[in-house]
């Protein structure tokens, strides 16, 4: 049972993201993804792995531009599969679509790793037992290496349709201009603690999770916010358990010079969060 996505943890619950062409994005997520729609208009759609619970929000804004390079933004929002069995069912379909992916086993996940049709990237995970995962002093041990894509297959012959009603927001993976602005933003700011390092990236989290925000500058130290009509990510929320601990965080953030208006907030590099409760 995935306890690092609920009380009294925070998490990111869903994430907005910017598309050229919200018709050919809602096939792509329904049919390669698996996710649902929830709600939709012309130049939005909502969509659900439970029926009820916004995971993904797509936007189609006005005088959309494609995904800018070296800005800071989305790397990838991860969708946390409830077993390795939804893992081995989805790659099974992944394989049977043609659709390109990667794979790389961490240590304490094992993921794929795909781009939508306008380059924003999409983890599908599952995380190992957390009583397997190794720490010393503080620091989860995690790496990328080889995905066993045989044995994960071996786990399952079920057929896909579509991901299952556990399914969470597991992670978010952001593009940043500057690592310690941003560490401090997100540490003493929002509450998260360093779980891991590695080459220009930090992982974060809350409550003994591997990571929940994940933080790099390998787009370049300096690197501008994205247009907010260009491809990549709007917004994204984080859960809290409280109104009091909401204030609290609020209370941080202030100290630190980041303001908040109507419960939203940008971070040192222009990533936009809606802090809800």
């Amino acid at each position: 049972m995935d306890r690092f996505h609920e009380k009294p943890n925070v998490f990111v619950g869903e994430v907005s993201i910017n598309v050229t062409d919200v018709s050919r994005s809602i096939e792509f997520y329904t049919n390669v993804i698996g996710l649902r729609v929830l709600t939709q208009s012309a130049q939005q759609a909502v969509l659900t792995a439970d029926g009820e619970t916004a995971l993904v929000t797509l936007e189609q804004p006005d005088g959309v531009m494609p995904k800018q390079g070296k800005t800071a933004g989305l790397y990838h929002f991860a969708i946390l599969l409830p077993e390795r069995k939804d893992l081995a069912v989805f790659l099974r379909h992944l394989l049977q679509t043609g659709w390109r992916f990667g794979a790389a086993d961490h240590y304490v996940s094992e993921a794929i790793y795909v781009d939508d049709p306008d380059g924003n990237g999409i983890e599908i995970y599952w995380d190992r037992p957390s009583s397997e995962w190794k720490w010393k002093e503080g620091l989860v041990d995690m790496a990328t290496v080889q995905l066993d894509g045989d044995g994960l297959l071996a786990e399952s012959d079920e057929s896909f349709t579509g991901l299952p009603a556990g399914t969470l927001m597991g992670h978010l993976h952001l593009h940043v201009s500057s690592l310690p602005e941003t560490e401090a933003f997100y540490t003493k700011g929002l509450g998260f603690k360093v779980v891991s390092h590695y080459p220009q990236a930090i992982f974060t989290s809350i409550g003994g999770y591997h990571h929940h925000i994940a933080l790099n500058t390998w787009n370049g130290t300096g690197v501008k916010p994205q247009p907010h009509n260009a491809v990549g990510m709007n917004w994204f929320t984080l859960l809290f358990p409280s109104e009091e601990m909401r204030e609290e965080a609020i209370t941080r953030l202030n100290e630190l010079g980041a303001a908040v208006d109507q419960f939203v907030v940008e971070d040192p590099s222009g990533n936009r969060i809606r802090l809800l409760v």
